[in-house]
């Protein structure tokens, strides 16, 4: 129908749509999962139960893929030069993003989420950073009522 002869992108979306909003609100449900399984655990015998827990466990690995693709797509397409310039140890930051990830994929250690969060709080906040936004710390009100880095809105 159209007949193109050659097509190019500098990124796979559309430029200043990236946010790792979807990263942070994975990572706080991997947690509130976390204390699910938790209270679960003692209870495995019910079969009600014990089908609750594969499917929160399937869930729990869901999430932790979506935040190894959220801040893995931002810092391979949103991160260049200047902005790996400035902040040097971005790299190291996405790699242990990613490994923690996979520690939450492999165990059922609460602590793990809460370190995944703590490292995709500084991701989040380098990301804003880097686009000149003011960032602030808020707690969700929601389960597991957690702190994240959120942008200062001004309207």
């Amino acid at each position: 129908m159209i007949n193109f002869k050659k097509v190019q992108a500098h990124c796979d979306i559309p430029c200043a749509v990236y946010d790792p909003w979807p990263a942070q609100y994975a990572t706080l449900s991997i947690i509130r999962f976390f204390d699910l399984i938790n209270e679960l655990k003692s209870d495995l015998e019910n079969p009600e139960n014990l089908a609750k827990f594969v499917r929160i466990v399937n869930q729990k690995e869901e999430h932790a893929i979506i935040v190894k693709d959220e801040i893995s797509t931002i810092w391979g397409d949103y991160f260049k030069a200047p902005q790996i310039e400035k902040y040097p140890s971005i790299h190291d930051l996405v790699h242990s993003i990613m490994m923690d990830a996979s520690k939450c994929k492999q165990s059922l250690d609460r602590q793990s989420g809460v370190d995944l969060l703590e490292k995709v709080n500084n991701f989040a906040e380098i990301y804003w950073e880097t686009k000149g936004v003011s960032t602030e710390m808020k707690t969700e009100h929601y389960e597991p009522k957690l702190p994240i880095i959120l942008p200062v809105h001004s309207d």
